[in-house]
């Protein structure tokens, strides 16, 4: 199992996993690469003409800070941050952010700390560049690979000066943080489009910098494109926002997350893994059902599920995706059916996942429920097969029954396929031991019944179970895998 990376910390697992009959995933790092890269920019042009929206393409797909920015002629921006839009998110990108990038000499590339989606939003910034003449690519290409990892976004923290940070939160799905420069305060927020969107009352112009109020028209336009990058892109979107604060102010709240301008949609891919699609397709044959359990936006689920074969030879996904919210508000019987035919739960917070491990049990299904969070140690140990991220919390870990040291989801079908090879390899071994034994029993019962001296010495049978048995049946013990191992049921438990 170790080397398949799949660490086993509890070993009546193994047994457990070839029973399993629901695997509840979560999309991103499991499903996905976990490599997030800006691929695509949408901001607002100007209201005074159509089309009201600007949209950017962005080169590159890895952290590396390499890339150029084009406009939706396909023609390459000379200087993308004497665009007002694209300079403003480059500010809120490296401000509104947590995360670091650093180049490793060893290794010869760049690496992340922190999550992925502020990392690509780091690179970015790199990739706007700065304004002024220090900004020209071939100033910044002089810079060593160390220092050109964040040179832009320390130029921005260098201007600004944090003052206060309100943390995201699963129920606002956002976070701000409170910036000053010259005597000016301004609130930087980022987060999911829809309660971005709804906190704000006006729009940063492309056009000419200015902020006009956000009418229903520029609204839909916007929600139109939203709906684009997350479902025909399969792009994974955050919404960036400001707004100018009183003078002097030093904290920030909840209630200060309102009549915000809003800046641009930003839209991150991250492809599936290349194995995905054909483990899914090992686990249909294998009548295990998989759950793609993810929080991300429900048509950017959708979008990915149809692509790593999920959602193979279904039209309508009715039925079969439901956010949290709409699961929650099913009536009993409805919840009953949409359990057995999920395939989607899309938004979900930590406790969702305890919430659907507990459902699917209720209905007498074996199930393994991956997580890497501390969030998610609850519903790893409440799952029949709880299984970690090797890039995971130690929370996560100890709570876990199996650890994927790849984070990849073709690891759990491949140790789902070993623990049904050790259940049936066992039990040829138990079956062999049992049939060839019966004998030596039969034989000395009937000779005792009968008066007859001992028919086998005690010499005699150690060496008939430690030679004529012991060696075939540890043989047996190591038989490879049978060819459809994975083309039958999950056994009963």
């Amino acid at each position: 199992m170790a080397r398949l990376n799949a660490i086993v910390r509890s070993l009546p697992s193994v047994e457990t996993l070839g029973c399993t009959t629901v695997i509840c995933s979560d999309k991103t790092g499991t499903l996905t690469t976990n490599m997030m890269s800006v691929s695509k920019v949408c901001v607002v042009r100007s209201v005074h003409q159509r089309p009201i929206t600007d949209e950017y393409s962005i080169s590159g797909t890895t952290f590396a800070p390499d890339g150029f920015i084009y406009d939706a002629s396909e023609n390459q921006l000379e200087f993308p941050p004497q665009s007002p839009c694209l300079l403003h998110i480059a500010m809120c990108s490296a401000l509104c952010n947590e995360s670091t990038l650093q180049y490793n000499p060893d290794k010869k590339s760049y690496e992340k700390i922190g999550e992925s989606t502020e990392v690509a939003l780091r690179v970015l910034v790199e990739k706007v560049g700065l304004p002024g003449f220090d900004s020209m690519p071939s100033a910044l290409n002089m810079l060593t690979k160390h220092e050109r990892a964040s040179y832009c976004n320390h130029y921005w923290e260098n201007q600004f000066r944090k003052i206060s940070v309100l943390d995201f939160s699963r129920d606002r799905k956002m976070m701000s943080v409170l910036c000053s420069r010259k005597q000016q305060e301004i609130m930087f927020s980022k987060g999911a489009p829809e309660s971005v969107m709804a906190r704000c009352t006006h729009i940063l112009c492309n056009d000419d910098g200015s902020s006009v109020p956000l009418t229903m028209d520029i609204r839909n336009e916007l929600e139109a494109r939203f709906q684009s990058f997350a479902g025909k892109d399969t792009l994974r979107c955050l919404a960036l926002a400001l707004k100018r604060m009183p003078e002097g102010q030093q904290s920030l709240s909840y209630a200060d997350e309102a009549n915000l301008t809003f800046i641009g949609l930003v839209g991150m891919l991250d492809p599936p893994r290349d194995e995905v699609h054909s483990a899914i397709h090992s686990c249909m044959s294998a009548g295990i059902r998989v759950i793609v359990v993810t929080g991300d936006n429900k048509s950017t689920a959708e979008s990915l599920c149809r692509q790593i074969g999920a959602f193979e030879h279904l039209d309508d996904f009715t039925g079969y995706s439901y956010t949290a919210s709409e699961f929650e508000g099913l009536p009993p019987l409805e919840r009953a059916n949409a359990l057995r035919r999920m395939v989607l739960f899309s938004r979900v917070e930590p406790s969702h996942k305890k919430m659907l491990v507990e459902a699917l049990q209720s209905h007498n299904e074996v199930v393994a429920m991956t997580g890497d969070g501390v969030n998610d140690a609850p519903a790893l140990k409440k799952a029949d097969i709880g299984i970690a991220m090797g890039s995971g919390t130690a929370v996560a870990k100890s709570a876990s029954d199996m650890v994927l040291a790849d984070d990849n989801f073709a690891t759990i079908v491949a140790a789902v396929a070993e623990g049904r090879a050790i259940y049936n390899n066992t039990k040829q071994f138990i079956r062999y031991m049992i049939s060839s034994n019966i004998g030596e029993v039969v034989c000395i019962f009937v000779a005792a019944v009968l008066g007859m001296p001992d028919t086998l010495v005690p010499v005699q049978l150690l060496w008939v179970n430690l030679v004529t048995d012991g060696l075939p049946a540890t043989a047996i013990g190591f038989n490879k895998p049978d060819g459809n191992i994975m083309a039958v049921k999950p056994r009963k438990v």
